[in-house]
């Protein structure tokens, strides 16, 4: 066995569950890119994963393997940067452990992240929150879970993490309705519940009748649903949404979309960004600073409230020779 199988192993134990006690999503996370990364190597080198050296996964290959995440998976920029990120962290801690292999460990080090642009945020106005809802078909027990479980994340804005690990005590119906939930870095949160969702959890309780620790949405075989399926769910009822209201056929609907959802309702309602924040779990304002630019609402009254101008209209005319030059280039 080289150096390179017993550092990740090492890295996976002692680094990221030993020390910094990494969370089970971002276990998977790392796991899927190294698995990736390795089947590249070996498919690359014609080694099997566990004959692979350090210095097998040198800057050219890894940046091979990145461009084939973009240009054959068909990831995206950040998709790649994640997994850039990732193999980051293990070189830096294979640079304590194996300084001999300074030199390869360095250069893999100093590949940079690529630039991403920043797309507005997607999100459902309210007539396509209602035709999204609508179309769960509620005669039946998959319906009925279904429109439990949007109707839940478009108020509170749960992250598809926060609402696939949901357990039935997790919700309070009494007095101060909430959902409690635990976000990225194990931030627990807990949100309050309006009368509409806080009903429909009222009633999607008494027909779940699980135990506490029982999946809140669960499979029709008792089980907990996967992230996929979910999707899967959320695919299927927005082609039936999209036949009343066609403007769903234009946007790209997803479980993030509907946390984009939540917030940009809290916000056309007035509320501060900061507000937005807590109630999101966003660590930094900065990144609740992006509904700011999807609203036109707030765009509009900021230009309502400006004066005009009172210079008069006119071309400028540069009163030197020497302006008129550099005016003229």
């Amino acid at each position: 066995m080289t150096a390179l199988a017993p550092g990740l192993q090492a890295y996976f134990t002692d680094r990221l569950i030993g020390q910094r006690a990494a969370s089970p999503n971002t276990i998977a996370a790392y796991k899927l890119t190294f698995r990736l990364l390795l089947a590249f190597a070996s498919n690359r080198t014609g080694k099997a994963p566990a004959a692979l050296e350090i210095a097998d996964l040198d800057a050219p290959l890894v940046a091979a393997f990145l461009d084939h995440l973009e240009h054959e998976r068909r990831n995206s920029p950040a998709t790649r940067n994640n997994r850039l990120a990732a193999i980051h962290s293990l070189f830096g801690y294979l640079a304590l452990h194996h300084p001999e292999h300074a030199a390869t460990i360095q250069r893999v080090l100093a590949i940079p992240p690529k630039r991403t642009e920043r797309n507005l945020v997607t999100y459902l106005t309210d007539p396509e929150v209602d035709a999204l809802l609508n179309a769960c078909d509620q005669t039946t027990w998959t319906g009925r879970r279904d429109h439990a479980m949007f109707a839940l994340t478009i108020q509170a804005g749960l992250r598809i993490s926060e609402l696939a690990g949901l357990t039935c005590q997790d919700i309070t119906l009494a007095a101060g309705a909430n959902v409690h939930t635990v976000g990225k870095g194990r931030k627990e949160r807990r949100t309050p519940l309006v009368p509409t969702t806080k009903a429909v959890l009222k009633a999607w309780l008494g027909e779940r009748a699980g135990a506490p620790t029982d999946p809140l949405f669960p499979t029709i075989t008792g089980r907990r649903l996967s992230r996929d399926a979910i999707e899967r769910r959320l695919a299927h009822h927005v082609v039936i949404a999209a036949a009343s209201c066609p403007s769903l056929r234009a946007k790209r609907v997803t479980m993030h979309t509907l946390r984009h959802t939540a917030a940009m309702r809290l916000l056309l309602a007035g509320n501060d960004v900061t507000v937005i924040a807590l109630w999101l779990g966003h660590e930094q304002i900065s990144t609740t600073n992006i509904y700011l630019h999807a609203d036109m609402t707030h765009k509009q009254q900021a230009i309502d409230r400006t004066r005009p101008l009172t210079a008069t209209p006119g071309r400028y005319q540069p009163p030197d020779s020497l302006l008129a030059f550099l005016e003229s280039l």
